[in-house]
């Protein structure tokens, strides 16, 4: 994903939200600052001609099924608490996608344990990173940022977590991509996480257009998705 086509959608996305640009920036340098080694080359990860779980932290993912799909995919790729959830069911995680929010004791003992974390940096989080990433193995993260890539700091596309792991599974060469644990109608969380998610259900469309592929977590929801704005025909 160029910054160029990134960009646009993610102007909308800090309005929609009220967000600030300068924090998302401050965030990505004081992560870079954090980071005073060495980080993990994410094209060490070559997905091509892969199927690559992009796994959901919804409470489905437990499921039968969705495990099933999750542990005959080639790779996984584990949205924050998705991580946990596949670990304690015995499917080993190839990457993590995560802004440290829900679970960095986890975060530690994969890079701990050779696994790479995409860690994300937004204007939000900078007191999380600066308590967290002195206590990760540098060799294993990789740093990510929402706002233009500097320093290290790398923009793969996406908004939440998850959509971000697709997006970055996409930028890797994955071949397919399937996604268990997903819920975007989940009555529980809240009305700004709703909101997130539809951010999320609305960049999964443009990323399936712009792989000429259609997500199965897509179906039946296509026609109800708000494509305003968004670069697809």
């Amino acid at each position: 994903m160029d910054f160029a086509d990134w960009e646009p959608v993610y102007e909308q996305i800090l309005a929609d939200f009220g967000y600030g640009r300068d924090g998302d920036k401050q965030a990505r340098d004081r992560l870079a600052t954090l980071l005073d080694s060495d980080t993990f080359e994410p094209s060490q990860l070559d997905f091509g001609d892969e199927t690559v779980a992009i796994a959901g932290g919804a409470g489905s993912l437990t499921e039968q099924a969705e495990l099933v799909t999750a542990r005959n995919a080639d790779t996984v790729v584990a949205a924050s608490i998705a991580a946990d959830r596949l670990r304690e069911h015995g499917i080993a995680v190839d990457c993590m996608v995560t802004d440290l929010d829900k679970n960095p004791d986890t975060v530690r003992e994969l890079t701990e344990e050779d696994t790479p974390v995409a860690v994300h940096a937004h204007g939000d989080n900078v007191p999380t990173l600066s308590e967290w990433i002195p206590t990760l193995d540098a060799e294993f993260v990789i740093p990510t940022t929402q706002a233009e890539p500097a320093d290290g700091v790398r923009n793969f596309g996406g908004f939440t977590d998850g959509d971000r792991a697709a997006f970055f599974a996409d930028a890797l060469g994955a071949a397919e991509l399937v996604f268990p644990g997903w819920a975007f109608d989940d009555p529980t969380v809240s009305t700004e996480k709703r909101h997130k998610l539809q951010w999320a259900e609305r960049l999964l469309y443009w990323l399936e257009r712009r792989r000429s592929e259609r997500f199965g977590v897509l179906d039946g929801r296509r026609d109800a998705i708000d494509t305003a704005g968004l670069p697809v025909e």
